[in-house]
C-alpha cells in the first residue's frame, strides 16, 4: 500500500539512501531538513522538500499533517558541538516534537532511529544484543545523553500505546556520506596521512543501504517497544586502517596512542576549536576518546531474523564504495 511518508532529516546519509528506497517502492516523500540544509543530491523534482527546524514544534506538526509514516532521522549527529545545548534542544527536545507531531497527524507507524553510542555499559565485556540496558548515568558526554533521553521518550511513546518503534542503527559505511559523518572524516584523514597513531577501541559497521532496508522492515514487522538492532560486523579501529592501508597508499599506525594523552589532546583541541579556531571540527572530540573505553561488539542476530535482514553486505566491500565515492567528490586523492 503506498503511503505519505516524513523524512525528518532525509537529507543526512541513512535519509537519503532511506529516501531512494521509498521512491523505489511507490510511496509519496515529505523531507523536513534544515533551512540551508544541502539536499541537492536529493531528487527533489519526486518529493516534496520542507525546511524547518525540527526544534520548532508547529512547523514540525504542520509538516507531520496527512502523513500515515513518519520517520525521524534529524539530529545532530556527531560527537561534539560548539554549543553543548544544541544536543539537548536537537536530538531531545527535537525528538519529542516530532513524537508529538507523529501523534496529532495520526501516523500508524513512527520510527525513531537511534544510536548505538548509547548501548555499551561500563565495565562489562558481555556482547551487546537486544537485551542490553543502560541507564542515563552511564552516558559519556551531551551527545549520548541526548541520544539515550530521546530514545527514552520514544519508548515511552510507545508504552502509552502509540505506535513508536525504535531502531538502533552501529555506524553506516558505504557511499553517499554527503555531510561527511565521524567515520567518514577519520577514513578521510587516514588517507590524507593525518592519523600517526590509533586508539584501541571497537567499531561495528553497517551498510548504510541496510539500514535503511532495517528501518523499511521494522515499518512492516517491527512491534512498538521492542527496540531492534541494526548492526553488522565488528572491527576494531586497528583491523580498519589496516583494511584502508594498501587501499589508500598509506601505512596503518603501528604507534598505539596512550589512551590518557588521547584524552588530553581531545581536551585541548575541543578548547582550541570553540575559541581561537571557530570554524574548525576537532578530529578527536572528548566523547569520541571516552567511547573507545567502551565495549562496543554486538551481536544482533535476533533482530536481523525479525527483520529478515539476512544476509547482510559485506562491509569490506561497502568500505571500498566509500573510498571510491571519497575519491569521485574530491575528499581524498585517487591513488
Amino acid at each position: 500500500m503506498k503511503q505519505q511518508v516524513l523524512v525528518t532529516g532525509g537529507g543526512g546519509f541513512i535519509g537519503s539512501h532511506l529516501v531512494e528506497h521509498l521512491l523505489k517502492a511507490g510511496h509519496r516523500i515529505r523531507v523536513l531538513e534544515l533551512p540551508g540544509a544541502d539536499t541537492q543530491h536529493l531528487p527533489l523534482d519526486q518529493l516534496e522538500l520542507i525546511e524547518a527546524d525540527i526544534r520548532d514544534q508547529d512547523a514540525v506538526v504542520h509538516a507531520a499533517q496527512g502523513c500515515t509514516i513518519v520517520v525521524h532521522l534529524a539530529a545532530n549527529p556527531n560527537l561534539w558541538a560548539r554549543h553543548r545545548q544544541e544536543f539537548e534542544t536537537v536530538n531531545h527536545q527535537g525528538t519529542r516534537n516530532v513524537l508529538h507531531a507523529a501523534h496529532l497527524a495520526g501516523a500508524q507507524r513512527t520510527v525513531y532511529v537511534s544510536t548505538e553510542s548509547i548501548l555499551a555499559p561500563p565495565k562489562t565485556t558481555r556482547m551487546i544484543d537486544e537485551d542490553t540496558v543502560t541507564t542515563l548515568d552511564d552516558m559519556i558526554g551531551p551527545y549520548c545523553r541526548s541520544k539515550w533521553q530521546a530514545e527514552e521518550a520514544a519508548m515511552e511513546a510507545a508504552h502509552r500505546g502509540e505506535p513508536v518503534l525504535v531502531v538502533r542503527p552501529s555506524v553506516p559505511v558505504g557511499p553517499g556520506d554527503h555531510r561527511m559523518g565521524p567515520l567518514s572524516r577519520m577514513m578521510c584523514d587516514f588517507a590524507a596521512g593525518r592519523i600517526k597513531g590509533y586508539l584501541e577501541g571497537d567499531i561495528n559497521l553497517i551498510d548504510v543501504r541496510d539500514v535503511a532496508a532495517g528501518i523499511i522492515a521494522a515499518i512492516d514487522r517491527g512491534e512498538p517497544g521492542r527496540p531492534e538492532l541494526l548492526v553488522n560486523e565488528n572491527w576494531s579501529i586497528l583491523d580498519l586502517f589496516t583494511m584502508l592501508s594498501p587501499e589508500v597508499g598509506i601505512k596503518a599506525p603501528e604507534f598505539r596512542v596512550p589512551w590518557l594523552l588521547a584524552l588530553g589532546f581531545a581536551h585541548l583541541e575541543e578548547l582550541a576549536c570553540r575559541t581561537i579556531l571557530p570554524g574548525r571540527t576537532p578530529m578527536a572530540s572528548v566523547t569520541g576518546v571516552k567511547l573507545t573505553r567502551r565495549p562496543f561488539r554486538f551481536d544482533g542476530r535476533r533482530s536481523a531474523d525479525r527483520l529478515g535482514l539476512d544476509p547482510m553486505r559485506d562491509c569490506r566491500a561497502s568500505l571500498l564504495e566509500s573510498l571510491s565515492w571519497y575519491r569521485d567528490q574530491g575528499h581524498i586523492s585517487g591513488t
